[in-house]
C-alpha cells in the first residue's frame, strides 16, 4: 500500500493543480465582479450626488452644492467634470476663503488639459473675483482660443463680453474699447448681438463705435426702437446734434413718457438754433446769434457770482474800473475776471457787421465758451441756452456740421 501512495500522488497532481486554478479563476471573477459592481454602484452614487449638485448650484445654495460634489468626488476622484463643478461652486459661493481652494481645483485641471476653454474661462472667473486685470484677461483669452466642446462661435464672443463687462466694471475703458472692437468684427448677422456691442462702446464711452453699431441694428431692423434711442443718444453724447435729432424725433413723438429722450432732443434742437458757427446758417443769422450768446454769457455771469457771493463791479462801467475791480478780487474768484474780460470785449459787438473782422466772431465767442466752462466748474452744469452753448464749447467741431 505505501508504494502505492506516491504513484497515486504524482498521477493526480496535474488535476488538483487544475481545480486549484479554476477554483482561483472563479475566485478572481467573483472578486472582479463583486469589484465591478461596487464601483458602478460607486458611479452611479456619484451621478446622483452630482445632479444634485447641479441643482443645489443653480438655485445658489451653493453650501448644499458644495458638500454634494465633494461626495461626488470620493465616488469618482478622478472625474474632471466633478472637479470643475466643485470649483466654480467654491468660487460664487462669495467667500473669499473659498477661492485659493477653487484655484488649486482649476490649476490642476488646468496643467492636464491647458487647452480646455471652460477650465480657462472658469479660472478667468476666479481673477475677476480678485479683481486682477493681467490675470482674467490672460485667461479670457485663452478661453476665446481655447478647444469648446459645442458653438464655440457663441462661447467666444460670450467670452469676450464677459471680459468687457469686467474691465468696464474695473474701471478700464482703454482695454474694455479694444475688446469691444475685436468683438464687433466678429458678430454673426443678429440685430441682438450688435444692439449689445453698441451699449458695450456706449459704456466704454466711446460713442462713434456705439452709433455704428446702432446703425448696423437699424439697417436690419428699422423699426427698433431701443437702437434708435440709442443711436440719438450716441451722436448727442458725440456731439453730432443733426443726427442725435433725426433718430431722436421719431423715439419722442412714437413713446413721448421718454423722458431722457425727450430731454436728449430738446437740448439737441436748442444747440441747433443757438449754434452761431453751424455751416447752413446766414452771416445775418451768425451774428444774431453772437449777440445773443454774448448777452446770455452775461447773464450766466451774474447768477454764478450772486450763487457763489462774489460782488461784481456793473457791466458798464469803464474797463480801467473793472480791471481795478477784478484785481482787487482776484484772489476771491475768478469770476471778476471774466467779467473784466467780458466788459472789454462788449464795444466790439458793434463790428461784427465790419466784412475785414474776419476773426471777430471767433474772439467774442471764446469770452461766452470761457465764461460758460468756468462757471460749470463753479457752479454746476448749467440748463437751457447756457447748457447749449456750453455744449458748443465742447463739441464746437461736431456741433457745427
Amino acid at each position: 500500500m505505501s508504494r502505492k501512495f506516491p504513484k497515486l500522488v504524482s498521477r493526480s497532481a496535474p488535476v488538483i493543480l487544475l481545480m486549484l486554478t479554476l477554483a482561483a479563476a472563479v475566485a478572481f471573477a467573483a472578486v472582479s465582479h463583486l469589484v465591478s459592481r461596487y464601483n458602478l454602484n460607486q458611479q452611479a452614487r456619484g451621478r446622483r450626488l452630482y445632479q444634485q449638485g447641479l441643482a443645489a448650484a443653480g438655485a445658489n445654495h451653493y453650501d448644499d452644492a458644495i458638500a454634494a460634489f465633494r461626495a461626488a468626488l470620493t465616488c469618482d476622484p478622478a472625474n474632471s467634470q466633478y472637479q470643475l463643478s466643485l470649483a466654480r461652486a467654491l468660487r460664487d459661493s462669495n467667500d473669499p476663503r473659498r477661492l485659493d481652494e477653487a484655484e488649486s481645483y482649476l490649476i490642476a485641471l488646468w496643467q492636464r488639459t491647458p487647452q480646455d476653454a471652460a477650465v480657462n474661462l472658469a479660472l478667468a472667473r476666479v481673477a475677476a473675483h480678485r479683481g486682477s486685470i493681467e490675470d482674467a484677461t490672460r485667461y479670457y483669452h485663452n478661453a476665446m482660443y481655447g478647444v469648446w466642446n459645442s458653438d464655440p462661435d457663441a462661447n467666444r464672443n460670450r467670452a469676450r463680453i464677459e471680459l468687457v463687462q469686467f474691465l468696464l466694471k474695473e474701471n478700464a475703458p482703454a482695454q474694455a474699447e479694444s475688446e469691444i472692437m475685436a468683438l464687433s468684427t466678429s458678430l454673426p448677422p443678429d440685430p441682438a448681438a450688435h444692439l449689445q456691442a453698441a451699449q458695450l462702446f456706449a459704456q466704454a464711452q466711446d460713442y462713434a463705435g456705439a452709433l455704428a453699431q446702432y446703425e448696423q441694428v437699424l439697417r436690419v431692423d428699422p423699426g427698433n426702437a431701443v437702437a434708435e434711442a440709442g443711436a440719438g443718444e450716441a451722436a448727442y453724447r458725440s456731439g453730432n446734434y443733426v443726427t442725435a435729432q433725426r433718430y431722436l424725433q421719431p423715439v419722442v413723438n412714437a413713446n413721448p413718457q421718454d423722458a431722457n429722450s425727450r430731454q436728449l432732443l430738446e437740448t439737441a434742437e436748442l444747440v441747433l438754433r443757438t449754434n452761431p458757427f453751424h455751416s447752413h446758417i446766414s452771416d445775418a443769422e451768425r451774428n444774431r446769434r453772437i449777440v445773443a450768446a454774448f448777452a446770455q454769457a452775461e447773464t450766466r455771469l451774474a447768477e454764478c457770482a450772486q450763487q457763489t457771493g462774489i460782488d461784481l463791479p456793473p457791466p458798464a462801467a469803464p474797463a480801467s474800473t473793472n480791471a481795478t475791480a477784478a484785481a482787487s478780487s482776484s484772489t476771491a474768484s475768478p469770476l471778476s475776471n471774466l467779467q473784466s474780460r467780458w466788459t472789454s470785449t462788449n464795444p466790439d459787438l458793434a463790428h461784427l457787421h465790419s466784412a475785414g473782422e474776419t476773426d471777430l466772431p471767433d474772439t467774442i465767442m471764446d469770452v461766452v465758451f470761457q465764461i460758460e466752462r468756468q462757471t460749470a466748474a463753479i457752479c454746476g452744469t448749467p440748463q437751457g441756452d447756457d447748457l447749449a452753448l456750453l455744449l458748443i464749447s465742447q463739441k464746437r467741431e461736431a456741433a457745427s456740421q
